[in-house]
């Protein structure tokens, strides 16, 4: 869809394309949300996407597949893609709202009788719906379907939801409201001490406080440094940072500026694996989309910040996800970690201040410069503020991207998120369960006497596994 055209996007601006947004959504009867994530996409929910408009034509169903925010006709639906819904086990997923249907497993060959059947005469399709391994009984919708209901999902509340290709979308979710914020309400130091009151620890899984990092860079005397989004998940079996630049890229981008503004850095980079092609594609669309909007490059939002992201595909080298070999790699070099210090943070991108985040670092960023350090703190444990995602795989009922609380125990995310073991036949048999590998590479395994250890950086490292 088109980008609200402006040249210096401003508060006001913001409030005006939210406005627009939520003017145009308010035509809309229903909206289908498709799963066009990485997993979805491969077991074909792009053709359900394409079927259901041409079925909804057909039958007289006025339908939509953008929100035209300069149009504001009404439609009986809305017919959208997103990125990844989470819950991998049942793709492809269609939801339906306001009716807080979800329907699971769909196929090209459902959509006509999802037409006639729910969009003309709103029936529930039983035979689509979810069915609890446990009580195998039949869910309608994502309330009430405990893999959802038992997760906290704050990183990934808008993943699955928006049209991650829609800027408009994303401002019209408060978007961009914290770069707003720290752009010319917030000195770089307070900045980097509300990061440092929250607790707020690098994701990637050595778990360094991201305030310290910031401020790192912020005291070095040098003009010109940068900011780096570590997209390069190379963990067999992860894909949180994948599905965070496929489902909500403008999250990412925003961090970036905020990080930025803390540090004093001009340009910034998002290094993403070249298998991640989905990714690469719609993290390029942001960053251009953005572009044209006056959120980056020069003079951003009409301040004197100069800012601007480029993208890069790293070549599937797994040592390139350590930071200093990724800035090697940046710099058209092979990607070879050098002894530290100095950091990265004190020297990096040709010899220059750079700070390192990952993707789900930089994801939550804009929540806590909007609604403040406190408010982050009042989830996860004190040493681990927060959430963390989890990428859910193996034998297990459940499998998918979820998100739970630091501090979180095993056990609740493996049986009662993950809805129990499996054995060798498929079928659900708690007693099976042996151990659980976590963290990559570098992790470790954790067996049944791990189970009711609350999960966050210092606890995983006393037993010899990491976050990851």
């Amino acid at each position: 869809m088109e980008t609200h055209n402006i040249t210096k996007i401003t508060e006001d601006e913001l409030q005006i394309i939210a406005a627009l947004w939520e003017s145009a959504r308010g035509k809309i009867a229903r909206r289908i949300v498709i799963c066009a994530g990485t997993g979805c996409i491969a077991n074909g929910s792009l053709k359900v996407h394409a079927e259901l408009k041409k079925q909804a034509e057909a039958k007289g169903i006025k339908a939509s597949i953008a929100l035209d925010v300069h149009d504001c006709t009404p439609r009986d639906i809305l017919v959208t893609k997103s990125g990844c819904q989470g819950f991998c086990q049942v793709g492809p997923l269609l939801s339906i709202e306001p009716d807080g249907i979800l329907y699971t497993h769909v196929k090209e060959a459902d959509v006509a009788e999802i037409v006639e059947k729910t969009l003309l005469k709103g029936e529930v399709i039983d035979r689509l719906l979810y069915v609890d391994p446990v009580t195998e009984t039949r869910r309608k919708g994502k309330a009430e379907i405990a893999f959802y209901a038992k997760q906290e999902r704050r990183v990934l509340s808008a993943c699955g939801v928006i049209d991650p290709e829609d800027i408009n979308e994303y401002i019209a979710r408060d978007g961009y409201k914290a770069a707003m914020k720290a752009l010319f309400k917030m000195t770089p130091q307070e900045v980097c001490d509300t990061m440092k009151d929250s607790g707020l620890r690098g994701r990637g899984g050595a778990g360094f406080p991201t305030g310290r990092k910031w401020e790192l860079a912020l005291k070095q005397k040098e003009a010109e440094k940068y900011i780096i989004c570590n997209g390069d998940e190379g963990d067999p079996g992860a894909f949180m940072d994948r599905s965070v630049l496929e489902g909500n890229p403008h999250s990412v981008i925003e961090g970036m500026i905020v990080g930025a503004k803390a540090t004093g850095a001009s340009v910034g980079y998002v290094y993403v694996r070249a298998e991640y092609p989905l990714a690469v594609t719609r993290i390029r669309k942001a960053v251009e989309d953005a572009r044209k909007a006056g959120l980056l490059g020069k003079g951003i939002m009409g301040s004197s910040f100069n800012f601007d992201i480029r993208v890069m595909e790293g070549a599937g080298a797994f040592v390139c996800g350590e930071a200093s070999a990724m800035v090697s790699s940046i710099m058209g070099n092979r990607g070879m970690p050098r002894p530290k210090p100095p950091r990265t943070a004190e020297k990096g991108l040709w010899d220059k201040p750079t700070v390192v985040n990952n993707v789900e670092t930089l994801a939550q960023v804009a929540e806590i410069i909007l609604h403040g350090a406190a408010e982050y703190r009042m989830l996860g444990t004190e040493k681990s503020p927060g959430t963390k995602t989890y990428a859910l795989t193996g034998h297990i009922a459940n499998t998918g991207l979820i998100e739970v609380p630091f501090g979180t125990t095993l056990r609740h995310i493996v049986f009662d998120i993950g809805g129990g073991i499996l054995d060798r036949d498929g079928k659900l048999n708690n007693h099976a369960f042996k151990a659980v590998q976590i963290g990559g590479p570098s992790g470790g395994c954790l067996t049944k006497e791990h189970l009711d250890i609350p999960m966050d950086f210092d606890s995983l490292t006393e037993v010899g596994a990491m976050v990851g």
